[in-house]
């Protein structure tokens, strides 16, 4: 009655729990644990079910778990081999997205997410078939999965959405002008403001990111990105002590400050400042060691 798990199939049971049938269930344990699995089918491996004979066994056990109590082993077995035998579904769906750069049995496990959801939600009272239930809920899932994981930047979902609504208006709006549309008039399309579209578009730079060590094409001359959007500004280092030196400074008397002037900002001598000032160079010497005293203790009381 239990289905039998080689170990390709062993493998395949990664997202769901071991479908193997519970030793308490065992018929010739004398026990009537086992009861709510009487009558049900004999499974036969799941890679020998055909389509159509899993959609008639899917239902006979959709049947029997809505009989049984959740949080049973009965309702786990029977529930683990609904996963199990439906788990073609969930190959069927991922193929569809096999272009992407995730690994396929990433995406299969996502989709079998999907899969035991929809188990969950199931109802046989409707009279849909569950493949056609199931299906739409496997594919959001993993089309959720690419819509949390696959940008380089986490940005709101709000404008996940809108880098899709661009995109598709952007290609009805080229082919109908026979040219790239503006601002005014995707934000016409989608019935938002120039703002909003613009924000939009901004988002779309996160989807995908280059890293700065990528080595340019062989027919590029230039070097690495990180070599070719910017350089290192020395001056940044001592930008804090010029900031703080600026309130020391205008407290200076005017003579300290032209000294100061002329010899860092001018690149005068102490002679040709004494020159300027009508006064000895020895005299320039002492004024400015004065001032430059009292500018590092200020910068010392600061700190």
């Amino acid at each position: 009655m239990s289905p039998r798990l080689d170990a390709s199939q062993t493998q395949t049971a990664t997202s769901a729990p071991s479908l193997e049938r519970p030793e308490h269930l065992d018929e010739a344990d004398g026990t009537s644990g086992f009861d709510g699995l009487d009558g049900l089918p004999e499974i036969p491996p799941y890679d020998e079910v055909g389509p159509v004979d899993a959609r008639a066994l899917s239902k006979t056990l959709f049947e029997r778990l809505e009989s049984l109590e959740e949080g049973t082993h009965e309702y786990a077995y029977v529930r683990n081999t609904l996963v199990e035998l439906n788990l073609a579904l969930v190959k069927f769906a991922a193929s569809r997205f096999r272009s992407r750069s995730e690994p396929m049995e990433d995406i299969i496990q996502v989709g079998t997410i999907g899969l035991i959801k929809a188990i969950d939600r199931f109802e046989l009272s409707r009279g849909v078939e569950f493949p056609t239930f199931a299906m739409p809920t496997i594919i959001g899932e993993i089309k959720r999965f690419f819509r949390d994981t696959s940008w380089s930047v986490r940005v709101p979902r709000r404008l996940q959405e809108l880098r899709l609504d661009l995109a598709k208006a952007g290609d009805e709006l080229a082919q109908q002008l026979d040219r790239a549309p503006t601002v005014g008039e995707l934000a016409e399309r989608l019935g938002l403001s120039n703002d909003e579209v613009v924000e939009g578009m901004a988002a779309s730079n996160a989807y995908t990111a280059s890293s700065l060590d990528a080595q340019p094409e062989e027919d590029d001359s230039e070097g690495a990105l990180a070599d070719r959007i910017g350089y290192e500004d020395h001056g940044l280092e001592g930008i804090e002590y010029v900031e703080s030196l600026k309130p020391l400074i205008a407290e200076l008397p005017a003579r300290d400050r032209q000294i100061l002037s002329l010899r860092f900002v001018a690149n005068m001598t102490q002679s040709e400042i004494g020159d300027e000032l009508g006064i000895s160079q020895m005299h320039v010497s002492r004024l400015l060691s004065r001032t430059l005293v009292r500018l590092r203790k200020g910068l010392t009381v600061e700190d």
